[in-house]
């Protein structure tokens, strides 16, 4: 069903969820992962001389991000391909999805709702809405969250 898994990474917590549901998809379907991290150079267009120093940490703090992907997916004896790529993130990861015939894309989200999803956007959600191909959107719970158990899921009661 699914042979070629693709996981982007911005190295955060939701990305870990998404990671772990990742592995076990292409464990099950002996499926290989291909984990993505994009520096979003899109932000840094108006930095002068100091952009490359920014991008040049940003690019070694994604292969940090990657080497976690990487780490999870040889553990479980999953294939890996690892890339770090620059541009405008949700487009690159179209791009990828394209060019390396993705059948699944799996991708954190942190949940935000309200103005801070409007002020800061989702890549998610823009992949969610534009993609040709599945996406699995795993959520990133707070276990400070009283109205959410372990999984994630509500547990308050819907009014009649």
């Amino acid at each position: 069903m699914y042979r070629e898994i693709l996981v982007p990474t911005d190295g955060s917590s939701a990305a870990d969820k998404a990671i772990e549901h990742a592995v076990s998809l292409a464990e099950t379907y002996g499926a290989r992962i291909h984990a993505l991290y994009v520096v979003d150079t899109s932000i840094y267009t108006s930095l002068d001389a100091g952009a490359d120093i920014v991008i040049s940490a940003l690019e070694r703090e994604g292969k940090v991000a990657l080497h976690q992907i990487e780490d999870a997916a040889e553990e479980a004896g999953v294939d890996v391909e690892s890339e770090v790529v620059t541009g405008t993130a949700y487009r690159s990861i179209k791009r990828y999805i394209e060019g390396h015939d993705i059948d699944l894309v799996v991708m954190g989200t942190h949940g935000r709702t309200g103005l801070d999803h409007y002020l800061l956007g989702s890549v998610t959600e823009r992949i969610v809405r534009t993609s040709d191909v599945p996406v699995l959107t795993v959520r990133m719970t707070s276990d400070k969250d009283p109205a959410r158990d372990k999984h994630g899921h509500s547990t308050a009661e819907s009014a009649g």
